[in-house]
Order: C-alpha cells, then sequence, then structure tokens
C-alpha cells in the first residue's frame, strides 16, 4: 500500500464524514422516509443533515466477519443515540426490525442494531 510510508507530518487530513450515500433496490424515497421517520434522522430536502457533535468510530473488520450481518453487506452505518433502550423501543413501535440483544463494552457504551427495510443492519450505539 503506497500511502502506508508516507510522511503524515504536514499532511491534509480528511475533516469527518462528508456523505453517506445509499443505493436503494427499491424505493429511494420510501427507504429515506424510513430513515427520517423511524431513527429521527432530519435531513432537509437536500439530503443536508446536521449532526450533533460527538466522536466518530472508522474500523476495519476480518474479510470473513458476521458483525455486518449479511456477509454481502460490505459496510455497516452506525448512528450514536441518547438513549438506546428508548430508541430501540420506538423502532419495534414503528414495527422495525429490531435485534433482541444489545451489547455493552466497558468504557465505550452499548449498541444495538435494526436492519432497514432493504436489509442493510444498522448499529446504534449510546457512547458510555
Amino acid at each position: 500500500m503506497p500511502c502506508a510510508a508516507w510522511q503524515h507530518d504536514g499532511m491534509e487530513r480528511v475533516l469527518g464524514i462528508g456523505g453517506y450515500f445509499l443505493r436503494s433496490v427499491a424505493d429511494p424515497e420510501a427507504l429515506g422516509a424510513w430513515y427520517r421517520d423511524c431513527l429521527g434522522l432530519d435531513a432537509d430536502e437536500n439530503g443536508l443533515w446536521h449532526p450533533d457533535a460527538g466522536p466518530t468510530v472508522f474500523a476495519t473488520f476480518e474479510p470473513g466477519t458476521d458483525y455486518f450481518g449479511s456477509p454481502t453487506q460490505q459496510i455497516m452505518l452506525n448512528f450514536r443515540v441518547r438513549d438506546l433502550d428508548a430508541m430501540l423501543a420506538q423502532l419495534r413501535a414503528k414495527g422495525a426490525d429490531v435485534d433482541a440483544e444489545t451489547q455493552e463494552m466497558d468504557g465505550v457504551g452499548t449498541f444495538g442494531w435494526v436492519t432497514d427495510p432493504e436489509g442493510r443492519r444498522i448499529e446504534l450505539w449510546q457512547p458510555a
């Protein structure tokens, strides 16, 4: 990998996530509505969303991981939430496909998962 040998002093760096784009397999408008109505993602008509400031994790996984759910899913979106239990209850009340289990990591927080209407597993994270 050519970038591994670069000197990092004075190097330009990315500032954050600038966008996340999903190819809809069925109905892009319905999929966008699900993210707005079920998760409360309040993007405007151009898709511009101003998330609350907070940590973002960037991590790579082994090729055989089952953490993302389906082996065909190559990436997983993780949303920070204020109250994981309340978010999961809200999703269940709206009929969303919510995993029964949650996971707590000491010093990191608690995680839960939901699957969007097109089968993408999404992680929800309440930081510690």
